[in-house]
């Protein structure tokens, strides 16, 4: 069968993943001291590998330039990729071939960035090999591999009530995914009512169901009822992509590279202590009680001389993702919820704000920014990245020539969240990523393209019409007026707060 176990018969979401972008990468491998070669605007070549909806290569296809290729095996998602490719012109080849099709193409160029999210942990053994093997022949040399997969420990205790769910949605009757995933999910439960002592022994594994209930049921046919589900220890992935000259450099998530806010003293002290860096690694996911993992490799990873790091680190430019009424003052790691520094991130913070939210390098945040040092502003951008409040930004000239597609793809995006509520993203020429912009927020920028004088009447009728209506505090407004101050209110907000941000970034 061609799904080869893999679930079709409900569609993936909608998602967006910004450690898939090209800036991303680029910094986390830079930030971790490695060599990555500059493309010049429109040079680079990007293959992402079972792209789902194809929102995150479509965003960065139109954000960033260049050729960019993909495939998933889903006929409908690779129908949805095309569409959204056409709407923006952006050079974006959408196939819907298996790993093992693609691997057989003679057409395939070399890439500067192959990619794929969360699609590791979730095929066999034998697609795991070809996506090796592509790797191998398609990868060229300095470029950066970017894998996402869930790992142990974090997912050992977890493993038996994900085994339990899908034994009983397989032997328990035939019908529509979703209505099975249902009797699953509430199987378990009462296998935990009933005084399971794993569940006992386990308590968090409990905690975990009743959490993952509320989750959307697409998200959860991939997540947890393929026919394959593979969580495995970083230094297996790593000896598997050891055959296609990959090195591990460093998370995407940048959040993760920052010990401060994961790692105790001593546990720093106890790595600091092992030399190899895949027993090192793996260590780490003991400490942290790591899940998933988002990966950068390099092939044939470069060390940069620390001076020439500093240098290219300076150059980088910056932007705001937020308001400064929405500024973060405090963040999660591993150790738990940590403050931010006011006399750290404030600075900063204000320093990006000013002149319009127009890109700063670090140079310049150093020249604004009095009394915080380099290391000091790296380890806040860092921070403030993982967080979602700033975002690496490209070249002018990148960002020049990028505003025709990402306005095309922006408005066809917009146009779909009249009818529907599925993307929750548009792409920035600016940072050549997606930034996060909900549907009322897409409505409203909707109303702006075609020029209608109140958003907020303008969005109304379209809910109306759909028979839908806003949910406050988790019940439905009823009636004109009610949902009508609800939006004036929200549009008050978005032109306040979320409308400047915009236009800074490139898409209002």
């Amino acid at each position: 069968m061609w799904t080869e176990g893999y679930v079709s018969g409900i569609d993936y979401t909608h998602g967006y993943y910004p450690e898939l972008s090209p800036a991303r990468l680029q910094l986390a491998a830079l930030t971790a001291g490695y060599d990555v070669p500059e493309c010049k605007p429109g040079a680079l070549s990007y293959l992402e590998l079972g792209f789902g909806q194809g929102l995150s290569v479509n965003i960065h296809a139109a954000a960033t330039g260049g050729r960019f290729c993909g495939t998933d095996f889903n006929p409908s998602h690779a129908a949805n990729a095309q569409s959204l490719a056409a709407a923006s012109g952006a050079e974006l080849t959408a196939l819907d071939d298996s790993f093992g099709e693609l691997a057989a193409r003679t057409d395939l160029p070399k890439f500067d960035i192959i990619a794929l999210h969360g699609i590791w942990s979730w095929i066999s053994d034998a697609n795991r090999a070809l996506i090796v093997d592509i790797a191998k022949r398609h990868l060229k040399p300095a470029g950066l591999f970017y894998i996402s997969y869930n790992v142990t420990p974090g997912w050992s205790p977890a493993m038996p009530l994900r085994h339990l769910l899908t034994e009983h949605a397989e032997r328990s009757g035939q019908g529509p995914i979703a209505d099975r995933i249902n009797n699953s999910l509430d199987f378990a439960q009462r296998v935990v009512d009933a005084g399971a002592t794993y569940f006992k022994a386990n308590p968090a594994v409990a905690e975990r169901l009743g959490k993952i209930k509320d989750h959307n049921r697409n998200y959860l046919a991939h997540e947890y009822f393929n026919a394959d589900w593979h969580p495995m220890p970083f230094s297996r992935t790593a000896a598997m992509l050891e055959a296609a000259k990959l090195t591990f450099a460093a998370s995407a998530h940048l959040l993760d590279n920052v010990d401060a806010v994961n790692l105790s003293a001593d546990a720093q002290k106890l790595l600091g202590e092992i030399p190899d860096p895949v027993l090192r690694q793996t260590v780490r996911d003991y400490f942290v009680n790591q899940q998933f993992r988002r990966d950068v490799f390099i092939k044939g990873a470069r060390p940069l001389p620390p001076l020439e790091r500093i240098r290219r680190l300076q150059a980088q430019a910056f932007a705001l993702m937020v308001s400064t009424e929405e500024r973060p003052e405090k963040v999660t790691g591993s150790l738990g919820e940590a403050n931010l520094q006011e006399t750290v991130y404030k600075p900063i913070f204000d320093a990006l704000a000013s002149d319009g939210n127009s890109p700063k390098t670090i140079v310049q945040l150093q020249s604004l920014c009095e009394g915080v040092d380099f290391n000091q502003i790296i380890q806040a951008l860092q921070v403030l990245i993982g967080a979602g409040a700033v975002a690496p930004t490209q070249d002018k000239s990148s960002i020049q020539s990028s505003r025709k597609a990402t306005k095309l793809l922006n408005s066809e995006l917009c146009r779909r969240a009249e009818a529907s509520t599925d993307v929750n993203h548009l792409a920035s020429p600016v940072t050549g990523a997606g930034v996060q912009v909900n549907r009322f927020e897409q409505l409203f920028l909707r109303a702006i393209e075609l020029k209608e004088k109140d958003a907020p009447g303008y969005a109304w009728r379209l809910l109306k019409v759909q028979g839908q209506s806003i949910l406050k505090e988790g019940k439905a407004l009823e009636g004109d007026d009610a949902n009508l101050v609800e939006l004036r209110a929200q549009h008050d907000s978005f032109e306040a707060n979320r409308l400047p941000v915009l236009k800074s970034l490139g898409i209002a």
